[in-house]
């Protein structure tokens, strides 16, 4: 076991939790991938600043690092930049969820004809969980398109994990006021909003505040690296414990610039105390994805 999984194992051993669960984790095609490291390696507009890829493994080896960090349950967060591929991807991450039991099935959209449809086969096929990326999509929430989805997923409760903060760089329908419009229309829907909204967080804790189904992660939140340029506003840590029930812990493994175990201590140095800690590492996605 490595000094990083050693690290990651005392933090939820202290905590007496039996592991912990990830829910902004990333498996996704081999060529997929790869092409996301080379957009990160080359700082492309997206992200605009130097980017290391602190877990560049093979799948096999990734897999084997979050098993020996304790990691229960985690996700294949991934998603299509066009038409035409969201089918795709799907197939390739139902057969991933079923090689990889410890994989929370995961599903992905786009707005195009026939989206419906894919959509609801995905949720027939046990998709437990979507990825909707509205920066890397350059989609609108709101698209006519999109709308029979956003019924549907509410419908059956299957949660979505949205990039939809104006982190680490606008997009086009990034940001707090498209995904009020959508929530105003689908106030049942199961939103996750990845990185707690980043830059926006006062907005999107505002909205979970509203909205009971509402739950952010803290996919990159409070760590070194994004505190130097998009920190979380102290005055905001009282909502933070107060919404300690819908915050979940998500760590963009493998694409992340330092240790997994940062994210975790990271969580740790907020001072919300170990009942905060155990329902965000553990309780509330155990609730949220039934998992034992």
């Amino acid at each position: 076991m490595s000094g990083d999984a050693d690290d990651v194992v005392r933090f939820w051993e202290r905590l007496g939790l039996p592991g912990i669960i990830d829910v902004h984790t990333h498996f996704m095609p081999e060529r997929v991938l790869r092409k996301v490291w080379a957009y990160f390696d080359s700082a492309g507009p997206l992200t605009g600043m130097e980017w290391p890829i602190e877990y560049r493994h093979d799948e096999d080896e990734r897999l084997a690092l979050l098993r020996s960090f304790g990691v229960l349950r985690f996700t294949s967060m991934l998603y299509p930049h066009k038409a035409g591929m969201a089918a795709w991807l799907n197939g390739w991450a139902a057969d991933f969820a079923r090689r990889v039991p410890d994989c929370l099935h995961t599903a992905t959209f786009f707005p195009e004809e026939g989206v419906e449809r894919y959509v609801r086969e995905a949720v027939e096929a046990g998709a437990r969980v979507f990825k909707s990326h509205l920066q890397v999509g350059a989609y609108d929430a709101n698209d006519p398109l999109l709308e029979p989805v956003w019924g549907l997923l509410a419908e059956a409760g299957v949660p979505v994990v949205m990039h939809c903060g104006s982190g680490p760089a606008p997009g086009k329908y990034t940001g707090p006021e498209p995904v009020g419009r959508l929530l105003a229309r689908h106030p049942r829907l199961r939103l996750i909003v990845a990185h707690m909204g980043m830059p926006e967080y006062t907005e999107f804790l505002a909205l979970a505040e509203t909205y009971p189904e509402v739950r952010l992660d803290t996919t990159m939140a409070f760590t070194d690296f994004t505190e130097d340029f998009t920190p979380f506003p102290v005055a905001e840590r009282g909502r933070l414990a107060a919404l300690g029930d819908r915050i979940l812990l998500g760590t963009d493994f493998p694409n992340i610039p330092y240790p997994y175990a940062h994210q975790l201590h990271a969580l740790e140095r907020l001072e919300l105390g170990d009942d905060w800690l155990r329902a965000v590492c553990h309780g509330n996605a155990s609730v949220l994805f039934t998992v034992d």
